[in-house]
């Protein structure tokens, strides 16, 4: 495809990846016929993974991030879905590493379309793809439209909130050859059979929660607690942590019942998302000994840790690219049985915690997937809050789901 070109869809779901040489966060934003977002829950990226129709599925740093659309899903008065980029590391513009999207069914993963934006320069961010309605039809357009100021001010143009105010005239996109998407590109005026673009907005009040273009968490500001599905950079002063770290998993049971006997697991996946290797009760170390289980709790009794996993991430081979943390109950006890369940990375020489999940909901299974580390391209690992229930009472029944997961 190019500039401004659309094609139909002939299915109603279709995903949008897009990959360059680089780690790109790819975010989804569900817009109406005035070219603005309801609120901010229909801005679809790594902290916000799921809105009505539409979805957000993270690469884990090995593959591109994607951003599937249902449109038989979509509620009423949504017509138009944009897909836009941006570079992971701060600052960093396209230049020199154009990306492409791909187009795909989502059913059976065949490819639609590819578009890769022509003349890419100072832009940190890019509205890439459109998948638009028109006449009662589903279609997809080539946009490349880009803005100098990252996902914040797309975000921002789109009616999504930020966590700090957008600087002083913040919301001019860099114009691309052909713009064909609002809002308010510099030149040339749009083509006749767009929509009027939308007025810029004013600089938004802060919100609670910060868009992808405000960067991703690490450690800079001391302990991170994490909520669900959230993702924090282990990058502490600029350098990646790459030492002995701790994950402690604990639980109680519930409302002083019964001892509960549960099984902490860390499950050691490749860039396909092969399993490598379990570590747990059975197989205390696995990879050489950079992962190492400090045993069973036949219990949860006492304060504390219950289980831990210790990971030299300094020594883990290439070849692993993905850890997720599982916990079990091999007694077959539920999760609704258990109290306080949480998870916490701890750095192994100091002691000092450094991030912490703690389970909020309880579901009637055997199985949860409390946490997982994604090794990135660029070396570091990032740890993302997981907390998704699973019929499982052994590890091995985690492997598939967890894969999945990643």
């Amino acid at each position: 495809m190019t500039p401004g070109s659309n094609i139909p869809l002939p299915v109603t779901r279709v995903t949008v990846d897009v990959s360059a040489p680089v780690r790109l966060d790819v975010s989804g934003l569900l817009l109406t016929a005035d070219g603005k977002v309801r609120s901010d829950d229909d801005f679809i990226f790594y902290n916000q993974p799921s809105g009505p129709g539409v979805t957000y599925r993270s690469g884990g740093g090995t593959s591109p991030d994607a951003i599937t659309v249902d449109t038989a899903a979509l509620p009423p008065g949504i017509e138009k879905i944009v897909v836009t980029a941006s570079p992971d590391a701060a600052g960093q513009t396209f230049q020199g590493i154009e990306p492409t999207a791909t187009i795909r069914n989502a059913d059976d993963t065949s490819v639609l379309a590819t578009f890769t934006p022509p003349r890419l320069g100072t832009e940190t961010a890019l509205v890439v793809v459109e998948i638009y309605l028109r006449n009662g039809a589903w279609k997809a357009r080539a946009v490349g439209q880009g803005y100098a100021n990252g996902l914040a001010g797309i975000a921002t143009d789109f009616g999504v909130t930020v966590e700090e105010p957008a600087p002083v005239a913040p919301q001019q996109p860099v114009a691309p050859a052909q713009p064909m998407a609002p809002p308010q590109p510099v030149a040339p005026p749009p083509a006749p059979t767009l929509q009027t673009p939308a007025p810029a907005a004013p600089p938004a009040p802060p919100a609670p929660a910060a868009a992808p273009g405000a960067g991703k968490i690490n450690l800079d500001k001391g302990r991170v607690s994490l909520q669900k599905n959230q993702t924090v950079s282990l990058v502490k002063g600029g350098r990646p942590l790459l030492s002995q770290v701790k994950m402690g998993l604990g639980w109680e049971p519930a409302f002083r019942g019964k001892d509960i006997d549960l099984d902490a697991s860390v499950i050691a996946y490749g860039p396909q998302r092969n399993h490598i290797d379990s570590c747990y009760f059975g197989k205390l170390s696995i990879v050489g000994g950079a992962i190492k289980h400090s045993g069973d709790n036949l219990t949860g009794e006492g304060s504390g840790d219950d289980e831990v996993i210790v990971v030299d991430l300094g020594r883990l081979p290439q070849e692993v690219t993905g850890l997720v943390f599982t916990v079990n109950s091999f007694s077959g006890q539920k999760f609704t049985e258990v109290a306080k369940a949480y998870c916490r990375l701890i750095d192994a020489a100091s002691g000092e915690e450094l991030v912490r999940f703690d389970l909020t909901g309880a579901e009637a299974q055997t199985g949860v997937m409390m946490a997982k580390l994604i090794r990135q391209f660029s070396g570091e690992w990032e740890m993302t809050a997981m907390g998704d229930f699973v019929k499982s009472r052994t590890v091995r029944g985690m492997v598939k789901p967890a894969a999945q997961a990643l």
